[in-house]
Parts: structure tokens; sequence; C-alpha cells
């Protein structure tokens, strides 16, 4: 079974068979979306079950002469309208199936962020209509969770809110400028790293360490698209599974200065999550990118 799948309301289905059987069901009850030639004699089949106003099962496989569809693999995803970055982004497919993988030149977390495409069909259909690899123009990201906690804000003055987003911009170009080969940004950022070590090694022998980090964005375990994250809330909906009437909640998070959406099972998130509030978990990062016209 697909490790996520519990974060969409399926918690109860942790058997093959019971998994085989919903899968079957799902593509009885909803048409085939998308369907692509990859070779002469072989197709790709997209189906996308929506089991609540934002969150689904997309199942692909092949559909054969006599128009029966024959399930290869599936996950489970979130839809997102967000725009969260319109940095560089570059597309490279999966070694094992049809699935790709975003990354992005993302300079306000630091790293090079990595996501699962979930508008891999439209992505292959502009690469054979075009015979070429199309740019995109943004992406927006969502992420599914199987566990988080809701902390407490840190309280902070307006004034120093627009300091710290004013800071974070001036890393973020600092950062940019240091991978293009700046020698003075390089070191203007390895001095800002020895200071705020030094700072933050005073503070956490008297302070709460969540007090002092009230956001961060680091990659998690081997799996290159896994992320822990903590962020501030900023909305908040919860929704109900069609099928096994579980309630997922969906919150769009800011960490780091990245803004997603992230639904998890109510079962699994400990704290009541508020507008304000943070959100501290692990999380599988999806999306979808917008291409150049």
């Amino acid at each position: 079974m697909h490790k996520f799948l519990r974060a969409a309301g399926f918690s109860e289905y942790k058997k093959k068979r019971e998994i085989e059987a919903l899968l079957a069901s799902l593509v009885k009850q909803y048409p085939i979306e998308k369907k692509i030639w990859v070779e002469s004699d072989s197709n790709l089949c997209e189906i996308k079950a929506r089991i609540s106003k934002d969150v689904g099962i997309s199942i692909f496989g092949e559909e054969d002469g006599d128009g029966t569809f024959h399930l290869e693999y599936y996950y489970p995803y979130l839809l997102s309208d967000i725009v969260t970055s319109q940095a560089y982004c570059s597309i490279q497919r999966h070694t094992e199936k049809e699935t790709h993988a975003g990354l992005l030149d993302e300079y306000r977390v630091g790293i090079s962020l990595i996501f699962y495409l979930t508008n891999e069909m439209e992505y292959l259909e502009l690469r054979k209509s075009k015979k070429s690899v199309p740019d995109v123009k943004q992406a927006c990201l969502s992420a599914l969770s199987l566990s988080g906690k809701i902390l407490f804000p840190v309280k902070k003055t307006q004034r120093q809110i627009e300091m710290a987003k004013v800071s974070a911009k001036e890393r973020s170009s600092q950062i940019e400028a240091a991978k293009n080969g700046d020698e003075d940004a390089i070191e203007k950022l390895t001095l800002e790293d020895i200071d705020l070590y030094s700072r933050v090694s005073r503070r956490v022998m008297r302070e709460d360490l969540y007090s002092i980090v009230d956001s961060y964005f680091m990659p998690c375990g081997i799996e290159c698209d896994q992320y822990s994250v903590m962020g501030e809330i900023q909305s908040v909906e919860l929704q109900t599974n069609s099928v096994t009437q579980e309630e997922i909640y969906i919150m769009t998070v800011e960490a780091s200065d990245i803004t997603f959406r992230v639904g998890i099972n109510r079962a699994d998130l400990i704290g009541q999550p508020e507008v304000g509030r943070r959100f501290k978990g692990k999380v599988w990062m999806q999306g979808i990118v917008k291409f150049e016209s």
C-alpha cells in the first residue's frame, strides 16, 4: 500500500486485498481522464478519484483493446492553487515507472526543493506535442502528513515580523550570489552562520528550542521528497472522505517563507489547529507545475 494513503482518510485500509478492492471500486466509479500513447502499442491512462473537495487518489494503468483498465500504480494527492515558487524548476523521470519529480532551485530554504509531480500527464502531453521539454513558469506545492503537532506561536511585534522578512529576502539574495561564485557573499554567509550559532547556543541554555526556532524546512529521511517542517498556519479547513467518512485537516502553512498546503488525517494530528498557531510534522511534498504558454 502507499504509505500516505492514511493521510487521505483511508486509515482502515491496511491489507493488500482491501486496497485492491478499493481501487477496483474507484476504477468502476470514475472515468479515464487522460490517455497517452507511450509507445505504438502501449498507452498510459489516468483516473482521478476525488474523495473530498481537494483530496483524491490518482490511479494509473493501461487500457487494452477491449476497453479493460489494468492498474499499474496509484498515489493519494492534495490539490493546491497557491503559487509556492517561481524559481527555476527542472523535471526528471523516476527510474521505475512513468512518474516524475520536480526540482526547484529555491534559495529561500537554502536547498534544492524536490517534490513529486502530480500533473505528469499534462507534462507528458506537452513534451510529446512540442517534442521538447516544456519550460516551467511556477509551482503550486502541497503535502501529505502521517503525524503532526500543533504548537503555540512565538510572540513577535510588527517591527520584528517586518525585519525578519527583510532579513530573509537579503539572505536569499546572498545564497543566490554565493551559488554563482560571489566570494563576498560566501564570506558574509559564513560569518552570519557563525554569529547565529553563537547566539543560539547562548539562548538555548535558558529558553525552549521552539521559542528560538519559529520555522524550518529541511530534508527528512533518505527519500528526497520528504521533509520535516514547522511553520505558521494561515488557514484551516476540515474535509470529509466520502468513502470512509474520516475527517482530514487541510491547512495552509508558511515555513521558511515557503507557502504550501498540508493534508493530515484528523486522528494523526495532536492539538487543535488555528490560524496563527504552528504546525510541526513530517511531510511528503508534491505539487503541480504551470508551464509557459
